[in-house]
């Protein structure tokens, strides 16, 4: 008989207080979070199994100098995607959600919130549902290549080979994130914990996606691996990522159960009917926040609410198709304020349950799973 580990957590909650420096977010000074900042449920969590494991990967042959002179040439591994997961105990039943961070981050996006609430990564977990949560190839715990970087170093390559390292400014996330329309200035309803804006800008990690991954992002592949790995789940994808779910689930149809697009940076315009028709099979839901208008400060997305638009397209051909498409807009319902990261506003309980309700309703339990 296969013995079961049963993990328990359960701590005490803990109020966090604040000061109008973390709000304005100065250069100088930065408050920090510490363990006892953490607020966590009374209720125990307890999990069938955790752990963490690799999908994908390749093996690159180097040379001294690509491996930065520490040792003589060979094999490394690239391109491989780290991933942590949660199954809770009683959960085998539940379809697993996979969820994918966006740009300049890290899986961290579904985790604790900046000021220390639950996350979505627990949250789904003690709603039944085994959580999976990747780094995307290249980024944090799933490592990147550093060939062409050495090379440039030695001077075999040339600079202009370098492929681009991004970060977004903490001034610039006030308004592409959709927190206030400029630094300091929250929306008077704003969703996001602007008190515990410094530990945001603490989850931000350097992004060479552009141009330091191969095209097509092995990300892709790599989800769509995972899923059949779980015999099917929920790809959840957001922002940079939020269309990733889309690419994943044409690789391999079967193994897509619904696909749930938060705040994509777009929806692809240029699908072709054979393409719509396979998506159109599968559920699917986009989730965009409030005060989309708000100029982003960024050139590639002059508003979100262009990229709102370009994935209402998106769901209007899909359900022309006979699909099972939605868009959810919190605001449509009278719940306003939420941000860019709304995984992380002070609500985001609520639009959690909105999700999973969606969940319930578009995807089908296997037989002999409990209801």
């Amino acid at each position: 008989m296969r013995s079961q580990r049963f993990l328990v957590f359960c701590r005490c909650v803990v109020l966090v207080g604040a000061t109008a420096a973390a709000v304005f977010g100065t250069a100088m000074d930065v408050l920090a979070q510490a363990l006892k900042d953490v607020k966590v449920s009374d209720a125990p969590l307890v999990l069938k199994a955790q752990g963490s494991f690799f999908v994908g990967g390749e093996k690159s042959d180097q040379t001294q100098v690509e491996l930065g002179d520490l040792g003589p040439g060979g094999h490394i591994a690239v391109n491989q995607m780290y991933v942590r997961y949660m199954v809770p105990q009683g959960g085998d039943g539940n379809v697993p959600v996979v969820m994918v961070h966006g740009a300049t981050l890290t899986g961290k996006s579904w985790e604790t919130t900046p000021d220390g609430r639950m996350g979505w990564d627990e949250y789904f977990v003690r709603k039944g549902h085994p959580v999976y949560v990747p780094d995307q190839v290249g980024r944090g715990r799933s490592g990147f290549n550093q060939a062409v970087f050495n090379n440039v170093r030695a001077g075999s390559a040339p600079g202009n080979s370098l492929p681009r390292w991004i970060r977004f400014s903490d001034e610039v996330v006030w308004p592409n994130f959709r927190i206030g329309a400029k630094p300091g200035a929250p929306y008077p309803d704003t969703q996001f914990p602007v008190t515990a804006l410094d530990e945001l800008a603490k989850q931000g990690v350097p992004d060479v996606s552009f141009g330091g991954v191969p095209n097509p992002n092995p990300t892709l592949k790599a989800l769509s691996d995972l899923a059949g790995q779980v015999n099917g789940a929920v790809l959840m994808g957001h922002s940079q990522s939020g269309a990733f779910p889309l690419g994943a689930a044409l690789l391999n149809p079967a193994v897509a159960k619904a696909l749930v697009l938060v705040e994509p940076g777009g929806c692809p315009p240029n699908f072709t009917d054979e393409q719509i028709k396979t998506l159109a099979a599968i559920p699917v839901l986009a989730v965009y926040g409030d005060h989309r208008e708000t100029p982003t400060g960024i050139g590639i997305r002059p508003s979100w609410q262009l990229s709102f638009e370009g994935c209402q397209a998106l769901i209007t051909r899909l359900k022309a198709a006979g699909g099972q498409a939605e868009m959810l807009a919190p605001a449509d319902r009278g719940i306003r304020g939420n941000s860019h990261m709304i995984m992380q506003d002070k609500n985001n309980q609520q639009i959690a349950d909105l999700i999973l309700q969606w969940i319930d309703q578009r995807v089908s339990k296997p037989s002999g799973a409990k209801k």
